[in-house]
């Protein structure tokens, strides 16, 4: 278990945003060790474990250093910590735009109203697709994004078809191919073939560095 006083923190670092709407810009991430889930593709396998235990305090002083008006908490699964509410909610206070990186496996009723949440659906070939909580679906608000990372056809129409099922073209839908095993070509394909109204994207980040690249 880890301390509900503490946040059990794997890295915070500042780069550019790699991925959802505000790909592009310079944002601080900080990134919570813990994850309930166990994707196929995940890239970020380094922090299921591990980390350094801080203070929501000690967190917001280092963020306040980096200096950014775009900060991402993301994992792992950063909902699996109870102090991680508190951290939003501060630096929401602070006039700082605050994304959330989820699974999509934990419900978002208690993320503060004003944080940008990406919910990441769980498809498939992730292996991890009946962890998925679909009540989250139904508590987004107009500013929520919903993300599926596709490995193959049978994920893309799975996320066509959950999509059309909810209803979620009044929030932003990334379409994004799963790095080195969907090619983007074939998936914005698809996307023009069923003329889906939903955002095609890459991994920023892993053109701008190496695809194994850390910290960056």
């Amino acid at each position: 278990m880890y301390n509900r006083r503490m946040l059990r923190i794997h890295e915070i670092y500042k780069s550019i945003q790699g991925e959802s709407t505000y790909a592009g810009l310079p944002c601080i991430f900080v990134r919570l060790t813990g994850c309930n889930l166990r994707c196929q593709w995940c890239d970020t396998t380094q922090a299921f474990y591990g980390g350094v235990d801080k203070t929501v305090e000690a967190v917001l002083e280092e963020t306040e250093r980096l200096d950014a008006p775009l900060v991402e908490i993301t994992g792992g699964e950063p909902l699996l910590q109870a102090e991680v509410y508190p951290l939003m909610q501060s630096l929401l206070d602070r006039g700082q735009r605050v994304l959330l990186e989820t699974s999509g496996s934990l419900s978002i009723e208690k993320v503060p109203q004003a944080v940008v949440k990406i919910v990441d659906m769980k498809c498939p070939a992730s292996g991890e697709a009946e962890k998925n909580h679909y009540d989250n679906l139904k508590l987004l608000a107009p500013h929520d994004e919903v993300k599926f990372v596709i490995a193959d056809r049978k994920d893309y129409e799975w996320s066509r078809d959950l999509v059309k099922q909810y209803a979620l073209h009044s929030n932003p839908v990334l379409f994004s191919p799963v790095f080195d095993q969907l090619a983007p070509r074939t998936l914005a394909e698809w996307i023009l073939e069923d003329k889906l109204q939903v955002r095609l994207q890459s991994q920023l980040h892993k053109i701008i560095w190496d695809k194994n690249a850390v910290g960056v």
